[in-house]
């Protein structure tokens, strides 16, 4: 098991726990958090998963795909820890990470 902090929308933080597989929206997701979140499932077409992440976290992770940054560019939220959480695999080294759902767009 690992451990997310998760801070919704409202400013609310939430302790996820959950398995390192899938993607960080699935974890997001199946704990609840769903209020206008990951609309298109996990596909990559809708940025509606948009989540800050910190510099330590990001260095964990691979770059930014093209349709990714396409995505989060059309965002007025965009900060330099933004991704979506359907690209980022959930695995172990993500345990204790703060994950911060950025505003709605």
């Amino acid at each position: 098991m690992i451990t997310l902090t998760v801070t919704d929308r409202e400013g609310k933080t939430h302790a996820v726990k959950t398995t390192p597989d899938g993607t960080l929206m699935e974890a997001i997701r199946d704990y609840g958090l769903t209020d206008g979140f990951a609309l298109c499932g996990g596909h990559c077409s809708c940025a509606t998963c948009h989540v800050i992440l910190d510099e330590a976290v990001l260095s964990l992770l691979s770059p930014v795909s093209d349709d990714e940054d396409g995505l989060l560019d059309g965002s007025d939220h965009r900060e330099a820890g933004s991704r979506l959480a359907c690209q980022v695999p959930l695995t172990a080294k993500l345990d204790l990470a703060d994950v911060k759902i950025a505003p709605a767009d």
